[in-house]
């Protein structure tokens, strides 16, 4: 268990070698608007994520898939304007830098200019190599993403764990490898055997922020609206809920609702 632990006025790429240098653990979460991004911030968080997750948490989609790029730029352009510490990292959503190393320069290239945001996030490993090189050569930090890929999840069919059986396992390292190789300041690793994990996190340099797989990680992320259960159908393993935010929201609601139906809202002391 780490004790180390140093206070950054702003956290940076840097800032994250040196938390695994030290053995300080680093704490992650989501955030896609204003008002939350505020309270994650100063409740501490060393990076946000606005991740294209906002397509399911924000939006209703049932995947990660059908969110813009022009979208991502508006909630991360809402996020930046709240933080004063924390790192941002924003999703490069699907189709804005798979089929073309160009396009996906420009997407990310857009994101940096019109949010303010701090770095940006893709998903996968060789496939995206010569994108995720374009956007590093354009001095653009890029944090890589490993293991289940929800961008990719209707090649993969399944939301399961990634990477049991022993060849997948190897491409991940090989990987990880490359994607510190090419100049890539962290990677995310969802959902695979924290076995697995612990050897990808041994075998690099750059941390490694596991979600789903395991403690043997640099550091841990989690969608915030799952972590303080704003959310309540999703129910993985690796979720730990710290708050029942539906349940304590839909009371505070119905019991509002009941007072504007008694008149008892509002009263002589909340009128002018």
């Amino acid at each position: 268990m780490s004790t180390a632990k140093k206070e950054y006025k702003r956290v940076t790429v840097k800032s994250l070698v040196d938390m695994k240098a030290t053995g300080e653990k680093i704490s992650m979460l989501t955030a896609y608007d204003y008002t939350m991004a505020k309270i994650v911030d100063s409740a501490g968080v060393d990076v946000i994520l606005v991740g294209d997750s906002a397509s399911n948490v924000m939006a209703g989609h049932e995947t990660t898939l059908p969110i813009t790029l022009d979208q991502m730029i508006y909630h991360a352009s809402s996020v930046v304007r709240a933080i004063y510490r924390a790192l941002i990292v924003v999703d490069l959503p699907f189709g804005s830098y798979q089929s073309d190393p160009k396009e996906a320069l420009r997407s990310a290239i857009r994101i940096m200019k019109e949010s303010g945001a701090h770095s940006v996030k893709l998903e996968g490993g060789k496939e995206i190599k010569e994108s995720i090189k374009r956007i590093l050569n354009a001095g653009i930090p890029v944090m890589g993403h490993l293991g289940l890929t929800p961008q990719s999840i209707y090649k993969f069919g399944t939301y399961t764990v990634r990477a049991k059986e022993e060849q997948e396992a190897e491409q991940l390292l090989e990987d990880a490898k490359m994607l510190e190789k090419l100049g890539c300041f962290a990677i995310v690793l969802e959902k695979i055997p924290a076995k697995l994990a612990k050897q990808v996190a041994e075998s690099v340099s750059i941390p490694i922020i596991g979600i789903g797989a395991g403690s043997e990680v640099d550091g841990q992320v989690l969608v915030l609206h799952d972590m303080i259960g704003m959310t309540h159908e999703f129910n993985p393993r690796f979720l730990r809920r710290y708050l029942n935010l539906y349940e304590e929201m839909s009371t505070a609601i119905s019991q509002y609702v009941d007072d504007v139906k008694t008149q008892d809202f509002p009263n002589e002391s909340e009128s002018y």
